[in-house]
């Protein structure tokens, strides 16, 4: 029997076509951290996603979650809800939520160069207030660089698909290292100091007009505004469908820059992949696998009524001192590295 002939144009809609997406946890799966946080600013909920909050905002409240509303496809999103109102938007505050992407991952972009290249930014949002929002790209490297883009959202309470290209930036490049190659902001509340330019930017130095050019909603302007947004990717050249990677996949690719070990009712030492040695006051190296992006900063609660202490910390291990010998543990004992950007 003849095999039918297959062309390439019959698969270029759904082939994977290698990792294209550079966002970790786009769709919101990982929360090591928590599920829910009335924390305002930071790493609080879902991986590699912070909030910040430039300015006094002396009345806000917000609750930011791991949220089970989502689209078809999709099974989590992260929702900032408004639970008390900044009445009073003062000229100079500003916030966004986003990711900051290492350098290391972006190389493909060829920026700098003639052959720098455009990238596409695609996500699902909801939200029960319409209008017009902004996107900053930022870069850091030698001097700031932003580009800027505005999208709506058109219709209330309904998850709607946007799609933002952003040119390539031929005049300045991006390192080649483990440090931040781009930050991409998502904005919610913008005063009038900053924002009151072009809606849309391409690579241009920074200024206040510019940064979040084309935001005119204020989230935070009544209680109970809320935003979901899920399905993040960022690839080069034109957007494609979402690259779903696995539960696995994507918590090792965050555990390069946050992890946690906890244990709540066994061992101190047997949830941990260590080498373990003597009584009260001996020392703990822990593995971490995957290779941390660089040397974690170290937190470790109370452990067997003693608290550990840091001897050495490297993106491949960490010891601990003072440790206890017991393998028994009437506490809660939590571990964590974080080498977030």
């Amino acid at each position: 029997m003849a095999l039918s002939k297959i062309t390439n144009a019959s698969v270029a809609d759904t082939a994977v076509h290698g990792r294209r997406n550079i966002i970790l946890n786009g769709s919101q799966i990982i929360a090591q951290r928590a599920t829910s946080s009335t924390a305002v600013g930071g790493y609080r909920t879902v991986d590699r996603w912070y909030f910040n909050v430039n300015g006094s905002y002396d009345q806000l409240a917000v609750t930011q979650s791991q949220d089970s509303d989502a689209p078809a496809g999709f099974a989590k999103s992260l929702k900032f809800l408004v639970t008390t109102a900044e009445t009073t938007l003062d000229a100079a505050e500003n916030s966004n939520f986003g990711q900051a992407i290492e350098a290391q991952n972006l190389q493909q972009l060829a920026y700098g160069t003639s052959s720098a290249k455009s990238f596409s930014l695609s996500f699902w949002v909801k939200s029960n207030v319409t209008g017009n929002y902004s996107v900053t790209a930022y870069k850091q490297t030698g001097s700031n660089r932003q580009a800027d883009k505005q999208y709506t959202i058109n219709t209330a309470n309904t998850w709607e698909y946007k799609t933002l290209t952003f040119a390539g930036d031929t005049t300045q490049s991006i390192a080649n290292d483990n440090g931040v190659g781009m930050y991409l902001y998502w904005h919610v509340s913008t005063g009038s100091d900053l924002g009151s330019g072009s809606t849309n930017y391409d690579w241009t130095s920074y200024s206040s007009a510019g940064w979040a050019a084309g935001q005119e909603v204020n989230l935070f302007s009544t209680a109970n505004n809320y935003l979901n947004i899920t399905g993040v990717q960022l690839e080069v050249g034109d957007a494609s469908p979402f690259e779903h990677r696995s539960f696995s996949e994507e918590l090792a690719a965050c555990k390069r820059y946050y992890r946690n070990f906890i244990d709540s009712d066994a061992s101190p030492v047997g949830f941990l992949p260590a080498k373990y040695s003597g009584n009260n006051g001996h020392w703990l190296t822990v593995v971490l696998n995957p290779e941390m992006r660089a040397a974690p900063t170290v937190t470790v609660s109370t452990w067997q009524n003693q608290t550990p202490s840091l001897y050495k910390s490297n993106p491949k291990d960490i010891t601990l001192t003072n440790v206890n010998g017991s393998y028994y543990s009437n506490v809660n004992t939590t571990f964590v590295a974080d080498a977030e950007l």
